[in-house]
């Protein structure tokens, strides 16, 4: 309020406006956050690396078979909301494009990648997020990564929402709310399937038994990712 001294209370907290993306938006989005760093040599992307990276079979929860006319279309729009640039390169015949999200959302990286997971596979666990965008940006614990999510659920406006009911916790972004259904299990999509508690271990809703298979679905999807890199170093295209 304003004084003899003049204001004398603190500024009133400004809310931002909720960015809204579309399904097309968010897919591509996500494949920008995800490819520009599993795949730096081949960043920025040309528009047929950007469609085949949001049609490809695996990481992807709904598969899409987008043409370049869409996935343009969704880029151009992302573009007029400050989310997406065309890269130049000295020397290239081509369009790429590269996505500046960490700068427009003010997140950091380990948020960043958290976002691009929700986007690309829909709702996930706590032990889920942190296997998964691990490939992309290394989250070192359950805690950490539980920070992120604290972070993004109280960001104003909120970017991450915590889903009511099951046995593990479940979040889900708020870019696009209606992109996934929020009741699909959490194995969808060659996701991990959840641990079912035995009879006498404890009620689905304690918090104890939540945070052990958060732990075990972490676990799980680490050793996975252990195997598929030592697989590649093989020279093996096994499918594990």
């Amino acid at each position: 309020m304003w004084g003899a001294a003049g204001w004398s209370g603190s500024p009133p907290r400004l809310q931002l406006p909720m960015l809204t993306l579309k399904p097309d938006e968010c897919r591509v989005l996500g494949v920008l956050i995800e490819k520009a760093l599993t795949t730096p040599q081949q960043y920025p992307l040309t528009l047929n690396s950007l469609t085949n990276g949001c049609n490809q079979k695996n990481c992807r929860l709904p598969l899409t078979d987008l043409d370049e006319d869409r996935v343009f279309d969704a880029v151009d729009s992302l573009r007029a909301k400050g989310l997406v640039r065309e890269a130049m390169l000295s020397g290239s015949r081509v369009a790429k494009f590269r996505h500046i999200a960490r700068e427009a959302l003010a997140v950091e990286t380990p948020a960043l990648v958290v976002l691009a997971e929700l986007m690309l596979r829909g709702p996930q666990t706590a032990g889920e997020l942190r296997g998964n965008a691990s490939r992309m940006h290394p989250i070192e614990s359950l805690d950490a990564l539980q920070a992120v999510l604290t972070g993004l659920v109280k960001h104003e406006p909120p970017m991450v929402r915590e889903l009511a009911g099951g046995h593990a916790r479940r979040y889900a972004q708020l870019l696009c709310p209606d992109l996934h259904s929020l009741d699909e299990p959490a194995h969808a999509g060659g996701r991990e399937a959840p641990v079912r508690a035995e009879a006498g271990t404890g009620g689905p809703g304690t918090p104890s038994l939540a945070r052990r298979v958060e732990t075990l679905e972490q676990e799980v999807l680490a050793l996975r990712e252990a195997v598929r890199k030592l697989a590649g170093a093989a020279g093996s295209s096994a499918d594990v």
